[in-house]
């Protein structure tokens, strides 16, 4: 396909067995360029600048996702193409709490309804970026694909923060889940 082919092509080429996510890790075919196919900040996919309204096909797209290296593509058996992503590829737009403590498990949902629980397999982590004056938020859905955490998912998570006293000293408040202790942010004097 070249890089003006259709996105239905792509999508006729994906193969469906029913049971979980393609196994993208395991096919390498030939690159056949970049498509128009860009995934905003805020989770929303546009194909030729104009928004996919479609949840169902938003989700089979991601599903043949992967990150090779700092490129984000879009990869069936028997070809792969590049797409742009603006910042994550995935946004956890709901959050469940079970349990308490550090025996609390936080739940996300993302915005393709992908469910996935913070943990040693989906670690959170907090970046500042210089071009903007707010935290960054951040969780791993799979493999190297993370989701950014939406604003009012992070202020839950902020709700539930808790002060540690990290291995380098320095006191932090963050979250427990999975076992694993996540730092938000240091702890204000």
């Amino acid at each position: 396909m070249s890089s003006t082919g259709k996105a239905s092509d792509l999508l006729a080429q994906i193969p469906r067995s029913g049971k979980g996510l393609p196994p993208v890790h395991l096919w390498n075919p030939r690159f056949c360029g970049h498509i128009d196919m860009r995934i905003a900040r805020d989770g929303t996919w546009y194909y030729l600048g104009t928004p996919i309204g479609r949840k169902s096909m938003v989700k089979l797209f991601s599903s043949i996702m992967r990150r090779d290296g700092d490129n984000y593509v879009l990869v069936t058996p028997v070809e792969m193409v590049g797409i742009q992503v603006d910042d994550a590829p995935f946004v956890a737009v709901a959050l469940e709490v079970l349990g308490d403590g550090e025996q609390q498990l936080l739940r996300f949902t993302s915005n393709v309804d992908e469910v996935f629980d913070a943990g040693v397999d989906h670690p959170m982590r907090v970046e500042s970026h210089p071009d903007r004056d707010e935290p960054a938020p951040y969780i791993r859905v799979r493999s190297n694909l993370d989701a950014l955490i939406h604003r009012n998912v992070f202020y839950q998570l902020v709700d539930l923060a808790v002060p540690k006293v990290l291995e380098d000293g320095r006191r932090w408040l963050g979250v427990w889940s999975g076992g694993e202790f996540f730092p938000i942010g240091p702890e204000p004097d």
